[in-house]
């Protein structure tokens, strides 16, 4: 006779305190927790009491619990009360993230994939601007009140200024301190004047370095940043300041920073993705798409709002971009709007990783470190790619470095030697709402992006220009001119001639050479026509 198998025996483990009193109930007593074999009917009880605490079965309609005397528990809504403490706070947060994740995707995530807006940015800004300006009228408000002066930044300089030629202002000077004839003398001590007039100038109102600081914000935008009247003033205006501190802080740099987070993993994921797909029309759709949605992404973490203007002149496949540089997030505001291909030289860390990931979907342009400094090396590479009508625009910021946004400064000529079509593009920037001007010798990378990020947003109007190509008769110096002196027109921005890298270099002597000329030209000249006569 075949042997019965042995009942399973359940392991000594500590008894649960509702399944316990019903299982001595049943008749299990202390065997059960003492290794003895589990007496019949108590899987029954341990499958009603496990349906009991899912909510698929209350004591009322147990029979067998009701028998036993098993306690009647509450349901799920009442249980969720009765957490402890420690899983109240998970739960919560939990639903918290849920909620925040769900907003984001359909309120961001979403539209920046088809590139459409619900409109709740600009509903922001006009909101702002009316506190912007009820701020204002109380700072001035209060000023006068307490006869306190307010500052007024000068737009246009401390300084009044006439656009002069060198031997103008020369013959000027002559013509009010000497009854000689203005030609008669090669030299006359009162031209000293003029050098040390333009010497205090320059001291006291130089156009160059100027650039490279902040802009001078005539209202307060309660940042304290960037004006000189925060002070205190008012209860109300400091609650108001400290409220704005609170939601900046708190609230819009967490979420900006979700959203940056998305939009690089989704930029470095979708791109190493498409590169594996071979090369084709399928391939350049999918890459156009994958960056053109990133960006946008990027953008909205930034609390970006662009206006777009003459988007029939975006720049086109075999042509060079250029346009005025504030910023690194002039490439994000570029990329959101078009498809480019980008210069630059090869970097480390996380910057690496995003150019090693999206040179694999699109054809960027990256020189090594040894690279750069050769310019016929870079010159080739960019010739090479602007000839090949297939190939993205090259998106280049031929001023070298970050001017403030309220000039232009001396354009390189490498990217004008190329030949192909110039495409310029105007960046004006609203810097009411939040400074986007780099100043890299201040400020670090992640310093400057935790102020952009805790700026109330970033406001700024791109203007695209009509082609220009190089004319017969000009040089890459002139055409470089050209080009921005057009950007500067439609930006309302300060046409300098200056480099702009005086920011970290010393001025040149081929500028202070170039004075020296004009003034002995304009002396030569004089004994040229006194000899002719």
């Amino acid at each position: 006779m075949a042997a019965l198998p042995a009942r399973p025996r359940v392991h000594a483990a500590s008894p649960d305190p509702l399944v316990l009193p019903l299982l001595q109930a049943a008749g299990a007593g202390r065997d059960l927790w003492n290794g003895g074999r589990e007496p019949p009917g108590a899987q029954c009880v341990r499958e009603a009491v496990g349906e009991q605490r899912q909510g698929r079965l209350s004591t009322a309609g147990s029979p067998l619990l009701q028998a036993l005397g098993a306690p009647a528990l509450p349901g799920p809504s009442a249980m969720f009360l009765l957490l402890p403490f420690d899983s109240l706070v998970a739960n919560l947060l939990g639903i918290s993230l849920t909620v925040l994740f769900t907003l984001l995707l359909v309120f961001i995530i979403v539209p920046a994939v088809f590139g459409v807006s619900f409109g709740i940015r600009r509903l922001y800004m006009k909101t702002l601007l009316k506190i912007f300006q009820w701020a204002t009228l109380r700072i001035e408000r209060g000023a006068k009140e307490k006869n306190h002066p307010v500052y007024k930044p000068y737009a246009n300089g401390i300084i009044a200024k006439e656009p002069m030629s060198l031997e103008e202002e020369i013959k000027e000077i002559r013509r009010s301190g000497s009854s000689k004839a203005l030609d008669a003398p090669e030299f006359e001590l009162s031209d000293i004047f003029y050098f040390c007039r333009k010497g205090i100038e320059t001291i006291m109102d130089d156009e160059v370095t100027k650039r490279f600081s902040a802009e001078e914000l005539e209202s307060w935008n309660l940042l304290s940043r960037t004006n000189y009247n925060f002070q205190y003033i008012s209860l109300r205006l400091t609650v108001l300041w400290g409220l704005g501190v609170l939601i900046r802080y708190c609230f819009l740099l967490p979420l900006r920073i979700a959203l940056a987070f998305t939009g690089v993993s989704l930029l470095v994921i979708g791109t190493s993705v498409v590169g594996l797909l071979p090369n084709g029309r399928c391939k350049e759709f999918l890459s156009k798409h994958v960056h053109l949605m990133c960006y946008r992404i990027c953008v909205r973490a930034l609390t970006a709002i662009i206006t777009y203007h003459d988007r029939e002149n975006r720049p086109r496949n075999g042509g060079i971009c250029v346009a005025n540089h504030t910023s690194p997030i002039d490439v994000i505001i570029l990329a959101s709007d078009g498809y480019y291909a980008m210069v630059g030289q090869i970097h480390g860390g996380l910057m690496g990783v995003i150019q090693r990931a999206v040179v694999k979907a699109c054809p960027h342009v990256w020189f090594e470190r040894s690279e750069v400094k050769d310019r016929h090396l870079v010159a080739k590479r960019l010739t090479e790619h602007v000839q090949d009508k297939s190939k993205l625009p090259i998106l280049i910021f031929p001023e070298g470095t970050c001017i403030n946004n309220t000039s232009v400064m001396m354009f390189k000529k490498g990217s004008f030697e190329i030949g192909a079509t110039v495409y310029p593009v105007a960046i004006k920037y609203d810097p009411q709402f939040g400074d986007a001007f780099w100043n890299s010798s201040k400020y670090g990378m992640v310093t400057y992006l935790l102020r952009m990020m805790t700026s109330w947003a970033i406001v700024c109007s791109v203007w695209y220009l009509p082609p220009m190509t190089r004319q017969p008769d000009e040089d890459a110096v002139q055409f470089a001119n050209r080009v921005k002196s057009a950007i500067a027109r439609q930006g309302g921005l300060v046409d300098l001639l200056w480099d702009g890298g005086l920011k970290r270099e010393k001025v040149k002597d081929a500028f202070k050479e170039e004075q020296q000329k004009l003034y002995s030209k304009m002396i030569s000249g004089n004994h040229e026509d006194r000899s002719r006569s």
